[in-house]
């Protein structure tokens, strides 16, 4: 896979369908296991500049600022890959996690807050 340039970038920021906020939600995935991480707002330029540097960026909903994953806590998102759904209105980034990826200290934010679904069956 080859490295997107400053054309194609160009190229994938119009294909993405933002929000009426601006906003794309990002679900972030490690690479290896598959796990899911986390979900993460993205303006255009979040969604560049994870796109071109290898770390991710996200858009603050809460403070209104780009925070990079890792730049306070050390716990750092490398990127590994990303894909946009087929609406083109949501994005997966593939991560090499380092350290906790929850602002709370726990591994996963999906890991926080477990629900007991009734668990469903499938027909036979």
């Amino acid at each position: 896979m080859t490295a997107l340039t400053t054309d194609t970038v160009g190229e994938v920021l119009g294909r993405v369908k933002f929000g009426q906020d601006g906003l794309l939600p990002a679900i972030i995935q490690q690479d290896d296991t598959r796990e899911v991480l986390m979900l993460g707002y993205m303006n255009e330029e979040a969604l560049r500049r994870t796109l071109t540097e290898g770390r991710v960026t996200f858009w603050s909903r809460s403070r209104q600022e780009f925070w990079r994953k890792g730049d306070t806590s050390g716990n750092r998102q490398y990127v590994r890959g990303a894909a946009l759904d087929c609406d083109a209105d949501a994005l997966l980034v593939t991560v090499d996690q380092h350290g906790p990826a929850c602002h709370t200290g726990a591994h996963a934010c999906f890991d926080v807050d477990p629900l007991e679904p009734f668990v469903g069956v499938a027909d036979e």
